[in-house]
């Protein structure tokens, strides 16, 4: 399963982001960090419209059949955005820089309240009726650049309508 874009793509992003990539990084190092960059990407998946071209066996969930932009302009079905392998550069840098920081674990019986690292501490609040859900909703990260890169590929959120 491999990320979105190229080790040499990315590299020439994040040189042109004015990123600096740690000197002790390595080829297998990059493509990994490629790889959990793409799967925050698909975490999006419900919202891109149309369907995966692969169908159910294919491994991203781009390119996509019947996908199109929040203006209606086609995608093609043979094709990557370069807004979602940017997206998914992003991503991968920080989990380059920060294994783990976009992906963390969380369980429904255990939660930190309060947490010192050096001088810094910090006290979370915790609701103690949160369910799981409510849980991994806090948890997960929301990247606002990458948010704001794929909103042209992303379908609005409409209230639903119940009609009885």
């Amino acid at each position: 399963m491999a990320g979105y874009g190229t080790n040499e793509g990315a590299s020439a992003y994040w040189a042109a982001a004015g990123y600096v990539i740690p000197e002790d990084a390595t080829e297998p190092q990059i493509a990994a960090a490629r790889q959990r960059g793409s799967l925050v990407i698909d975490r999006y998946e419900p919202r891109f419209s149309g369907r995966r071209a692969g169908g159910l066996a294919q491994d991203r969930a781009w390119p996509r059949t019947d996908a199109s932009t929040q203006w209606g302009e086609p995608i093609g079905s043979d094709q990557i955005p370069e807004i979602v392998i940017n997206a998914s550069y992003e991503a991968a840098w920080l989990e380059l820089t920060n294994p783990g920081s976009l992906s963390p674990v969380v369980t429904g019986t255990s939660t930190v309240k309060r947490e010192k690292i050096g001088q810094i501490e910090v006290e979370y609040s915790v609701s103690q009726t949160a369910s799981i859900d409510d849980l991994v909703a806090l948890a997960t990260p929301v990247v606002t650049l990458i948010e704001g890169m794929l909103w042209p590929l992303l379908m609005p959120v409409l209230p639903g309508i119940m009609v009885v």
